[in-house]
């Protein structure tokens, strides 16, 4: 749990400064900081390689990272300086994600393919591809994906079932569906009464219990 903490702690540190300060003069409660999910399946000859993700980050989360880029042009060494930075965090996370295929993990390779930070008006949003360590053939494929924060520092959510697209290569044969679960209300409150400062019991598995599930099946 030490290294977990350490770890997140450097993620937290250069993605959500501006929300903690946000935050210290504002009740305390969970989760701190938002970001939208999209995600699409990446198709070659017939397998899926990985997921494209984009993660939009909420105008406080993403403060921090557009002071520091400045005037910078987007592509410029400052923006892939930071790029680099963000998903070296995520990284160390295992992209924050976990994907299931009839009931066995599956690995995801530790570099992804590509990836950039980009500015949207007041929001960072960071792309990259989620690369599966083996591709998986879409015949007969039967997998769930999950990306959530652990600790429930930082909901990530698809804002609706649309947010993951199958898009052209797989629409033809495959079919998705987004999963919301409905935490109980002890559950909630026990987020809501955590201070900034605290990490939820480990055994509790906090953001997993809050995790939406993408289902995607290719028959």
């Amino acid at each position: 749990m030490t290294a977990l903490l350490l770890s997140y702690n450097i993620l937290i540190r250069r993605l959500l400064t501006a929300s903690l300060l946000l935050f210290s003069a504002a009740p305390a409660a969970h989760p701190h900081s938002f970001i939208a999910l999209q995600a699409q399946p990446v198709i070659d000859d017939g397998k899926l390689t990985g997921i494209a993700m984009r993660w939009k980050m909420d105008d406080i989360t993403s403060a921090d990272l557009l002071y520091d880029a400045g005037t910078a042009a987007p592509g410029s060494e400052v923006w892939k300086k930071l790029a680099a930075e963000v998903m070296a965090n995520v990284l160390g996370q295992h992209y924050f994600s976990e994907m299931w295929h009839r009931g066995q993990r599956v690995k995801f390779d530790t570099v992804p393919p590509r990836y950039g930070l980009a500015r949207e008006g007041h929001q960072a949003v960071l792309s990259f591809v989620l690369p599966l360590a083996k591709p998986l053939p879409l015949s007969g494929l039967s997998l769930t994906l999950m990306t959530f924060d652990p600790t429930y520092f930082v909901d990530m959510h698809y804002d609706n079932a649309a947010a993951f697209s199958l898009g052209d290569a797989a629409a033809v044969r495959c079919r998705s569906r987004v999963d919301t679960p409905t935490p109980g209300a002890a559950l909630k409150q026990y987020a809501l009464s955590l201070d900034k400062a605290d990490a939820p019991a480990e055994e509790m598995d906090l953001g997993r219990q809050f995790a939406q599930t993408v289902t995607l099946t290719c028959p």
